[in-house]
């Protein structure tokens, strides 16, 4: 087959298409790569199996969580450092709003990708706590912080990703910041 370019792309391109019009446990890899005009020994160059498919961008995604509490002023309290990272979370997912929206039905359509899902979100919770404790926070502070920004992340993408009509990201974060705050002071 010929060479052509962005074989990545392409190929990501063909597994959404086929787990959104037949489900994910339909679809093999041979009719990825047969969609994206592509042998299967391609599709391995890129991807281990399928669902790394719908993973590829974790270590992207967590980079933008650590980041943004790195880049925080240090001045900012723990919980300001991580609502930061949440935003610049939040910028990236509303620049590709179809293919977040697309991915995350097809990951609630399917137990074992959710629970894949909820492995990346915990180790994005771990190294966003490693990144508070290099600013100096220490344990357990570092730790509730990190869970609850995730946390904080979880509800308002769920509130976003159930109404595509209602208010963006950025806005269900801020409210769901406010939430916790008014739990943890006892409101």
């Amino acid at each position: 087959m010929r060479w052509e370019p962005n074989a990545r792309g392409r190929l990501g391109e063909a597994a959404f298409e086929l787990f959104t019009e037949r489900g994910f446990e339909q679809v093999t890899v041979a009719e990825i790569a047969e969609r994206a005009g592509l042998t299967e020994r391609t599709f391995f160059r890129y991807f281990a199996d399928k669902r790394e498919v719908l993973f590829a961008g974790a270590d992207g995604f967590q980079e933008i969580f650590v980041s943004g509490v790195a880049s925080a002023p240090d001045s900012a309290a723990p919980i300001e450092a991580v609502a930061g990272a949440l935003y610049a979370a939040a910028a990236m997912f509303l620049a590709h709003e179809g293919g977040v929206r697309r991915r995350a039905a097809i990951i609630a359509a399917h137990p074992d990708l959710r629970e894949r899902e909820l492995v990346k979100l915990a180790t994005v919770a771990s190294a966003v706590a490693d990144a508070l404790r290099r600013r100096g926070v220490t344990d357990p502070a570092a730790s509730l912080t990190a869970e609850a920004g995730l946390a904080v992340f979880r509800i308002a993408f769920a509130r976003w990703i159930a109404a595509p009509d209602g208010p963006d990201l950025a806005r269900l974060i801020a409210e769901s910041l406010d939430e916790l705050k008014l739990v943890a002071a006892g409101k």
